[in-house]
């Protein structure tokens, strides 16, 4: 009778009856993650730490160099090639900061950033063979290139220069740009020192 009435009662007991120690022995300890997850491993976690660490240094020495006051120029110190006929003018006759070298060549006489600015206009009724190639150039590594011949192009950019750099504008073949309308212009924006 208790038998039944316990059947009747609890109508889940013959399943709870059924269940053994078994299941029991394999169930994991703790459930840390999903089944088949691992863990890192050490290697992980030290490229992962050294990854954040070289960033936040990145981030702290750019932070630092945005913040640190640059020395304006003292003097304006502009030069200017082009268009033709015109040759290099020049803000004062002795420039402290650029040496006109030859045309559309000049070297840079003081350390410090420079704001290079130009006009590069290709011919487009020239016929030659040679491919449209314009080099702006500093000590004769390439800093821009201009390949696209059916446009006025501007060239430039704000660079660092060291006194002695060598910055030029050539062209693939002389005859594939209209130096009537093309020019090129440097200006020295500030020189990198801290300030006394």
């Amino acid at each position: 009778m208790c038998s039944s009435l316990v059947n009747f009662c609890f109508p889940q007991l013959p399943f709870l009856q059924r269940m053994s120690l078994s299941h029991m022995e394999n169930m994991p300890l703790s459930h840390s993650g999903p089944q088949g997850a691992q863990r890192p491993s050490w290697k992980q976690w030290l490229l992962y730490s050294t990854t954040i660490i070289l960033l936040l240094l990145c981030s702290f020495s750019t932070l630092i160099y945005t913040l640190l006051p640059l020395k304006t120029a003292n003097e304006p110190c502009v030069a200017k090639f082009g268009p033709l006929p015109s040759k290099w003018q020049m803000a004062s006759p002795e420039p402290s900061c650029v040496n006109k070298t030859a045309d559309w060549r000049l070297k840079i006489l003081q350390n410090g950033l420079y704001l290079i600015y130009g006009q590069v206009a290709p011919n487009t009724a020239y016929k030659g063979h040679a491919p449209f190639e314009v080099l702006l150039r500093r000590n004769g590594d390439t800093i821009q290139a201009l390949t696209n011949s059916t446009t006025v192009q501007n060239i430039g950019g704000a660079y660092e220069f060291h006194a002695g750099d060598a910055i030029d504008l050539i062209f693939n073949e002389e005859h594939q740009v209209l130096k009537n309308n093309t020019y090129l212009g440097i200006f020295l924006l500030a020189n990198p020192q801290f300030i006394s």
